[in-house]
């Protein structure tokens, strides 16, 4: 198991680094280009790439946060076994269904919001 979660770990963080990059990039060409929220959201809206990108993205917060913070619980706690590993995988869970919220959130009409 430990194996496991050092290879996802691993893995998340590569994709994090570029998600990052990529995120931060796309903030720093909106402020210069001087672009509004409204700008930004006509952009993104129904736009597919963007909605990919960002579920990737949260996907690999999901998965890295919780195995970091399992890490870190269990060497300065006494906190192990079965109730924190099922702690973190509940916030893992909780990460991903409201990053999953939040790209949808950009990526659909409003309309969808307003019914």
């Amino acid at each position: 198991m430990t194996a496991i979660l050092f290879a996802a770990q691993r893995i998340s963080a590569g994709v994090l680094a570029f998600a990052v990059t990529v995120h931060l990039a796309t903030i720093l060409y909106a402020v210069r280009a001087g672009l509004t929220a409204e700008a930004v959201l006509g952009r993104t809206r129904e736009n597919v790439w963007f909605l990919a990108f960002y579920l990737l993205f949260v996907l690999a917060i999901a998965i890295h946060a919780p195995i970091g913070l399992r890490n870190i619980v269990r060497e300065w706690t006494n906190w192990h076994g079965r109730s924190l590993d099922v702690a973190l995988a509940s916030f893992a869970i909780v990460l991903l269904l409201l990053g999953v919220r939040a790209a949808l959130a950009v990526y659909l009409p409003i309309a969808m919001f307003l019914r």
